[in-house]
């Protein structure tokens, strides 16, 4: 579905009962929200409604200009949340989905029960511009995201998952060339330039904060860092993953997951 925004539209699913509480997804750069089909049918099961939303640029969401920051990809989400009548959500993000989502606790913080950050960080990292720069330009001189395909997805999952899992490979690889550049170009440029260190500490919100261990980009120490920073904060770890640990393992990333919503419920 579409929600027509100000010239452009924000795609969006949403499945489940209506009276159910209402579990949000926001997905990583260059992917989509069918990066959480493996936590689909467990959240049906147990009883949760679930909306999964597309970053401007990315799936189903048209582009919008080039000059993105954290809190407007925050402030989308509470457009939509507002224009379905979704009064609060459990929240759930992963890379930029977990940026944005301190983004959207900070200024929203009415409309969340509770957040779950995955692989993410609570500010650029030192050295931003010289890892986001030649990839931005490699878009921008292909003008398609193709020669970012491969690379990412060996920064995203360990060797063990292509031969274990070939088709979800192809189908999240395929995922990362189709984004639009605008899109791409446009959250990148968000990437590096936010900071929510200072703020995190004001937040008054359960947040649990998930990370693979081999996660080079997002590392645990960042992830470790937010949980340290938010009242009550939780970190969990999950063995064996790189960036993408709810796709690679899980039913580990599962667990932990209903186990938080179903005691934040």
């Amino acid at each position: 579905m579409r929600l027509p925004l100000h010239g452009r539209s924000i795609a969006y699913d949403l499945i489940g009962p209506e009276t159910a509480p209402v579990v949000c997804f926001c997905h990583s750069l260059a992917s989509d929200g069918g990066m959480w089909a493996e936590q689909v049918p467990p959240l049906l099961q147990a009883g949760f409604r679930i909306l999964r939303l597309d970053m401007r640029g990315h799936g189903g969401s048209d582009p919008a200009g080039d000059s993105y920051t954290m809190e407007g990809l925050g402030d989308d989400v509470a457009t939509v949340l507002d224009a379905l009548g979704i009064a609060k959500v459990h929240y759930i993000g992963l890379s930029i989905g977990g940026m944005l989502g301190q983004a959207f606790a900070l200024k929203h913080t009415a409309k969340l029960a509770s957040a779950m950050w995955c692989d993410t960080m609570p500010a650029s990292p030192p050295g931003a511009a010289e890892v986001w720069g030649p990839r931005m330009q490699m878009v921008r001189d292909a003008n398609t995201l193709a020669p970012l395909g491969e690379p990412t997805m060996e920064r995203w999952f360990t060797d063990a998952f292509k031969p274990r899992n070939p088709r979800r490979w192809q189908q999240i690889h395929d995922t990362i060339v189709t984004t639009t550049p605008a899109g791409y170009l446009g959250c990148a440029q968000a990437i590096m330039n936010y900071d929510f260190i200072p703020k995190l500490p004001s937040l008054k919100l359960p947040v649990l904060v998930v990370c693979g261990d081999g996660d080079a980009g997002t590392p645990p120490a960042a992830n470790k860092q937010i949980a340290s920073l938010v009242p009550g904060g939780r970190y969990e770890e999950i063995a064996d993953a790189r960036h993408f640990p709810n796709v690679e393992h899980p039913d580990v990333f599962n667990r932990i997951m209903l186990d938080w919503l179903q005691a934040q419920r």
